[in-house]
């Protein structure tokens, strides 16, 4: 199905990082930038919302991420590997952690650079400039849970498929398992 991209409406998500873990929230915003909570959803064409994220300097890793994780890059001179643990990047930019989480979990190309990267806001402390979006009485989305089940659809409940059409699915799947197989031949009266 083609979609035409001027149809397409971008909404700002609001997501509150307090206390929630790395991992789990980077793949739930990363999903919500390219727009794969949205029924028209298409790889190929720029789908995804805005998402502004606040209290970034308060997310958690698990285990002893703090101490073991190290971010690792190169200056591009002879011997310039550099690294830092994840507790001193937090402390020289906190905002960091949480881009390199979000940004590692989106494909590399024109669509990430050109679009997705434009459209993600980290805010350090509860305040944010996107008033005129997100008015203060806009609630976060709810904290990603540690096992997430086939209902959680990035908090967005608007776009779930409502319970009756999931059951019609499983009833067609069954009806089609259950159907005798048989096998036509070229000569045949059915073929």
């Amino acid at each position: 199905m083609a979609f035409p991209g001027r149809l397409i409406q971008q909404s700002w998500h609001l997501v509150d990082a307090e206390g929630q873990t790395v991992g789990r929230l980077a793949g739930q915003i990363a999903q919500i930038l390219r727009g794969k909570h949205k029924p028209t959803f298409l790889p190929n064409k720029d789908m995804g919302d805005h998402v502004v994220v606040i209290n970034a300097e308060k997310v958690e890793f698990t285990g002893n991420k703090w101490k073991n994780k190290l971010y690792r890059w190169h200056t591009g001179y002879p011997g310039g590997l550099k690294q830092r643990t994840a507790k001193e990047m937090l402390e020289r930019n906190p905002l960091k952690i949480m881009k390199k989480a979000i940004l590692g979990m989106l494909r590399r190309n024109t669509l990430r650079h050109s679009f997705m990267e434009k459209r993600l806001f980290l805010y350090t402390g509860p305040n944010h400039p996107h008033t005129r979006e997100l008015p203060p009485s806009t609630p976060a989305l709810p904290p990603v849970p540690r096992k997430i089940s086939h209902d959680f659809h990035f908090g967005l409940d608007s776009y779930a498929h409502p319970e009756t059409f999931q059951r019609e699915i499983r009833i067609s799947r069954n009806r089609k398992k259950n159907r005798p197989y048989t096998r036509k031949y070229r000569n045949s009266p059915d073929f």
